[in-house]
């Protein structure tokens, strides 16, 4: 392991009274909490969308979500953070519980943030950063990758959301019996997977509305709702807590490199009348006002370009099935 001046887990940003509303990012938090790795914590403002995070970066390396199968496997594999699953993992049931946190929940959770719950909750914790229409247009986007990728239509939209609910239902029911009274999944130890869950159970509990289904199907189970309130103690009072200031990580480049732009200094050529400020303030609002409105117009063409594409080639393969 590098210095612990130089771990940092960039996430997204807090919301929900939690560290970080993103439930990824959440979750490789807690993770390096129950390993007991001082770091510092910076949120990343400029592309909440991006499947890179979070990431962790130490030394002059940094360990991708979007590598190795997430970030708590690149943690363990690729950072030398200590592996909390080599007890447990050979365990029988391992590999089912694992299926089902990974899977069933994982799938309904996102179901809930973007489509159950209209999307509200996640554009707090992905978009409300980002200029109002940008985050409008990635939000519907990402609304309706979920609907297809699930097959979801005007049509079957009921049936499949009973679907998604009953097996997240069978899910917490498995988890329910499982934990039982004891403060973790397995054994006398956490593991990867109750950080997993745990950042699960988190969101749906504080990031959810009261009226969202998933939520209510949570709570009817007891001894969960304890041992993920057990756990958000846990990280408040624990002493192995991130740096007490995060910083807020405005850029990242796709290399890895960790510098830091900084303003650049103008030279007056010639006196110029001073402007109030009430005249830099309405120009700088205008620039920005108008800047963000391009952008918002590009993205949303292409996006749209893209999802036209992308229904004429689901069109065209089914067009291949039938025949």
């Amino acid at each position: 392991m590098a210095e612990v001046n130089n771990n940092t887990l960039v996430v997204r940003k807090p919301c929900f009274d939690l560290p970080t509303g993103c439930p990824q990012c959440l979750s490789a938090y807690i993770y390096l909490h129950f390993a007991q790795i001082p770091f510092q914590l910076k949120f990343h403002l400029n592309h909440p969308h991006s499947d890179k995070i979070p990431y962790f970066e130490f030394g002059d390396n940094v360990a991708y979500n979007n590598e190795n199968e997430g970030i708590i496997e690149c943690l363990k594999k690729d950072v030398g953070v200590v592996d909390l699953d080599s007890e447990v993992s050979s365990l029988p049931n391992w590999i089912s519980i694992k299926a089902i946190i990974t899977t069933w929940l994982d799938e309904a959770l996102a179901f809930e943030l973007w489509v159950g719950c209209e999307g509200s909750s996640a554009y707090s914790i992905y978009y409300s950063d980002l200029p109002w229409p940008i985050g409008k247009v990635l939000s519907w986007k990402k609304s309706r990758w979920l609907k297809l990728k699930h097959g979801i239509t005007d049509d079957n939209a009921d049936v499949k959301k009973e679907e998604i609910y009953g097996r997240a239902s069978s899910a917490y029911e498995a988890l329910s019996k499982l934990v039982g009274e004891k403060n973790y999944l397995f054994e006398d130890s956490p593991s990867s997977l109750d950080a997993i869950f745990l950042a699960h159970g988190l969101v749906v509990l504080q990031a959810l509305p009261e009226s969202s289904t998933l939520r209510i199907k949570f709570l009817e189970h007891d001894n969960l709702v304890r041992y993920v309130k057990k756990c958000k103690t846990g990280l408040k009072e624990g002493g192995t807590s991130p740096s007490s200031s995060p910083q807020f990580h405005t850029d990242a480049s796709s290399s890895g490199s960790r510098s830091q732009s900084t303003p650049r200094s103008k030279s007056k050529s010639r006196p110029k009348r001073e402007k109030t400020e009430e005249e830099k303030t309405l120009k700088r609002k205008g620039r920005y006002f108008l800047a963000a409105q391009l952008i918002a117009v590009v993205v949303f063409v292409t996006l749209m370009t893209f999802d036209y594409a992308e229904v004429e080639e689901l069109d065209h393969v089914d067009e291949g099935h039938d025949h």
